[in-house]
C-alpha cells in the first residue's frame, strides 16, 4: 500500500480517537471506497476496546459497491457485517442519491470528520459547505499535508 494512504489511515485513527476522549460515541460513515471505510475500521477497532462506541453506516443505495474491486467490495461487505446499524437513504441508484446520503449524514451529525482538499466542486465540498451552513463542528484533513 501507498505510504501516503498509510499516513492518511494514521491520521483518521488519530482523529477518531481524539472525538472517543471528547465523548463522542456513535458514528457514522457514508461507506464511501477509501476514507470512508478506513475510518468505519477504525471505529471498529476502537469498538473492541469500548462497546461504548457504535458505527452506523449510511448508504446511497444498493449498488454503492457495484463498479468496485473485489477487494474493496469484500471490505466493505466486512464492515457491514459488523456494523451497528445500516440505514439505506435510497434503495436504488438515482442522480442524487449521494448527495441524499451526505446531507442524511450531517443532518444526523454533531461533527463532521473530512479528508478535504479545498475543492470547490464535488461531493466532499458540498458535504463540508451544507455542515458549515448547518453550524456543526467541522475536523478537515488536508490530505496532501496530512494536517488538520
Amino acid at each position: 500500500m501507498d505510504s501516503r494512504c498509510v499516513a492518511l489511515k494514521a491520521v483518521l485513527a488519530e482523529q477518531i480517537a481524539m472525538l472517543v476522549n471528547a465523548g463522542f460515541t456513535q458514528f457514522l460513515s457514508g461507506m464511501a471506497e477509501a476514507t470512508d471505510t478506513w475510518s468505519a475500521l477504525s471505529v471498529l477497532g476502537l469498538r473492541e476496546k469500548n462497546p461504548a462506541i457504535k458505527l452506523h453506516c449510511i448508504l446511497p443505495c444498493k449498488e454503492q459497491t457495484d463498479k468496485w474491486s473485489a477487494s474493496s467490495r469484500d471490505r466493505y461487505h466486512s464492515i457491514l457485517d459488523r456494523a451497528d446499524s445500516i440505514v439505506y437513504v435510497s434503495r436504488a441508484y438515482h442522480k442524487n442519491c449521494m448527495l441524499d446520503r451526505n446531507r442524511f449524514l450531517v443532518d444526523h451529525a454533531a461533527a463532521l470528520l473530512a479528508v478535504y482538499n479545498g475543492e470547490r466542486r464535488g461531493g466532499t465540498a458540498a458535504t463540508v459547505r451544507y455542515a458549515q451552513k448547518l453550524d456543526r463542528k467541522i475536523i478537515v484533513i488536508d490530505p496532501l499535508r496530512l494536517e488538520t
